[in-house]
């Protein structure tokens, strides 16, 4: 798994000049409050020109945010039922978006939402999306899920902080 998203992403990101990256979920959904739980291991650790937006479930509530950020690339990370292993992650192009069978708790669907940001802002934008375990109520990730986060925040870190250096 980590290998080749690695790869996609650092593929993804050679251009980058500004890059938001959009945590998107449910904080009482158990796994899917992955895409937050990654973003808050990320808080304080990042070039100023990555922008961290914990969208919870309503990503469209900050779309001003991202358009007066001026982003090259926006990066989408959500849970997702992708056929997988609990905790497998994928990097998902918006016009692959319609393949996958995303875990919508947002009143948006996220290629509604991936569709105007790039038109608005012309950045290229792309989806991290981790297969949960589990979506119950609960604020805790599961063990899978934990670990993946815990992989995923390292990798990103290191590809943003060889990408952006401060």
């Amino acid at each position: 798994m980590a290998d080749s998203v690695e790869a996609d992403l650092h593929g993804w990101l050679k251009d980058a000049k500004r890059l938001v990256i959009v945590g998107v979920g449910n904080p009482i959904r158990e796994d899917d409050n992955v895409g937050l739980k990654i973003l808050q291991g990320l808080h304080g650790k990042l070039s100023e020109d990555v922008l961290l937006l914990e969208c919870e479930m309503v990503p469209e509530g900050y779309l001003l945010d991202i358009e007066d950020f001026k982003p090259t690339h926006v990066l989408l990370v959500d849970s997702a039922v992708l056929g997988r292993k609990p905790g497998d992650a994928d990097l998902v192009k918006v016009n692959e978006v319609a393949a996958f069978s995303a875990v919508s708790s947002h009143m948006l669907p996220l290629r509604l939402f991936c569709e105007y940001v790039e038109k608005s802002t012309g950045a290229k934008i792309c989806l991290l999306l981790v297969e949960p375990k589990s979506m119950g109520f609960c604020e805790e990730l599961t063990p899978e899920l934990q670990a993946a986060a815990a992989k995923l925040t390292d990798m990103l870190l290191r590809l943003l902080n060889q990408r952006f250096s401060a």
